[in-house]
């Protein structure tokens, strides 16, 4: 959905307060100039409640306080900068928040956590927020956060057009159509800035595949969709395995469906692979006979989130050193049989809503938690019912290659006990591997010593 019309130059303002409390109450009276019947007592407590139970705070001196109440929109969006800083309880003594975004949220809209979302990935690039705070007007500033807010990269480099490139994209769409490939899939990262689909392929579908989705803007730039898959490998088609599964899961190709991949190496600003990919072949042994992939419970989004989190834990490892962790997905009043708690669950008593993976507030949290032995256990609509819980089905053994740990066999086994999903970090190869059934997936390489 597009956030940006929910935004008005009128509800964009430069704070005179100091401190949190004061902050909202500005956002909230620009607000109510435009919507009186807001309640801006109620919603002050409100916020200020949020706070006191989890915070909003995002990190490079971004907020984003967040309220559900019953109002006959679906949101109010109120900004507010603060060059100077204002205090916030739990940051160090020099750090200060210098943007604050405010959403106000109908309690029956749907999207409410995907919003979050979307405006939490506009602030995490540090380039762009610099550009916010030091705006010398609120009309540049409004500027350039629509510019954020439509996708388009920060680093407006453009495609070469080199006679390579021309060779490498012209050659792809012909094998494209000669091999009967309903996609062409390309893997942007091979490019530091922008493609257009529409220059290269005419009316080919096309998917980008890229760990940035800023790099295409919101008309995508002539492609269908764009899928944000992280990759810590810089060979070429690295991403192809979980970019496949991701578009199979959101319903974008399917299992019957030929693709045609053209990419390079991560960063090379040269394609130079062309790789023709039967999507049923690639994901033969996964399915087993089966066409349901994904369990009937699991929404999409929540398997890309349980993804894009356990590449960052992958990658990032946790404060310098190498973690393993375990998400099992969907499936969750059968798999409740199969567990029991090796520690105090940390998710209990919590709002649904606060404890649900697709909040951009939950990545650190669940990052926090993975240093726990156990597992995380994860409904299909993505709330996060557990974490340290410990599998026992030892009754459904499933034999697995040489080499893997307890965790791939707790995982492997849940798998067939059960109609879930389960996702495994290795912590001493860092490798990313999901099991449907008891039959593994790969999704990312082996980490290499040293790297």
């Amino acid at each position: 959905m597009r956030i940006d019309k929910f935004i008005t130059r009128h509800r964009i303002v430069d704070l005179v307060s100091t401190d949190l409390k004061g902050a909202l109450a500005e956002l909230l009276e620009i607000s109510a100039n435009r919507f009186p019947d807001l309640n801006r007592e109620s919603l002050l407590r409100g916020l200020l409640q949020r706070e006191n139970t989890m915070t909003t705070y995002l990190g490079l001196g971004v907020a984003l306080p967040h309220v559900r109440v019953k109002m006959p929109r679906r949101y109010v969006l109120a900004i507010g900068r603060s060059p100077a800083g204002i205090r916030y309880d739990g940051l160090k003594d020099n750090e200060r928040i210098h943007l604050i975004i405010m959403l106000l949220a109908d309690e029956t809209a749907r999207d409410y956590l995907q919003v979050l979302a979307s405006l939490a990935r506009l602030v995490k690039e540090p380039e762009f927020v610099n550009g916010l705070i030091q705006a010398p007007d609120l009309g540049l500033f409004y500027d350039r956060l629509l510019t954020g807010l439509g996708g388009i990269a920060v680093r407006p480099a453009q495609l070469q057009q080199n006679r390579i490139n021309r060779i490498m994209f012209r050659e792809a769409e012909h094998v494209a159509r000669g091999c009967g490939c309903s996609t062409i899939m390309v893997f942007g990262d091979t490019f530091v800035g922008g493609i257009e689909a529409e220059k290269w392929f005419g009316s080919t579908k096309t998917i980008l595949v890229t760990r940035n989705p800023g790099e295409a803007s919101d008309e995508r730039k002539g492609f269908a969709e764009i899928i944000q898959v992280r990759s810590f490998s810089s060979q070429r088609l690295a991403q192809l395995r979980s970019a496949v599964l991701v578009a199979l899961t959101r319903g974008l190709i399917s299992f019957s469906d030929r693709l045609c991949c053209v990419g390079g190496i991560a960063g090379s600003n040269q394609f130079d692979t062309v790789v023709v990919v039967d999507v049923e072949r690639e994901f033969q042994a996964l399915l087993t006979g089966h066409a349901d992939l994904l369990p009937a419970d699991v929404k999409p989004e929540v398997l890309e989130r349980v993804l894009a989190v356990a590449t960052d834990l992958a990658v990032e490892g946790r404060e310098g050193r190498p973690v393993g962790g375990l998400f099992v997905v969907g499936d969750t009043d059968k798999v409740e049989k199969f567990i029991k708690p090796l520690v105090l669950n940390p998710f209990y008593g919590y709002k649904e809503e606060d404890r649900n993976i697709l909040s951009p507030f939950m990545d650190e949290t669940i990052k926090e938690f993975s240093s726990i032995d156990g597992a995380f256990v994860i409904r299909g609509d993505g709330v996060v019912e557990s974490a340290g819980s410990l599998i026992q089905a030892a009754d459904y053994d499933h034999a697995l290659p040489g080499g893997l740990g307890s965790r791939h066999a707790a995982a492997a086994a849940i798998s067939v006990a059960t109609q879930c999903i389960s996702v495994v970090i290795s912590s001493s190869t860092g490798q990313v591997t999901l099991f449907r059934r008891g039959v593994m997936l790969p999704l990312t390489e082996k980490r290499r010593s040293g790297t």
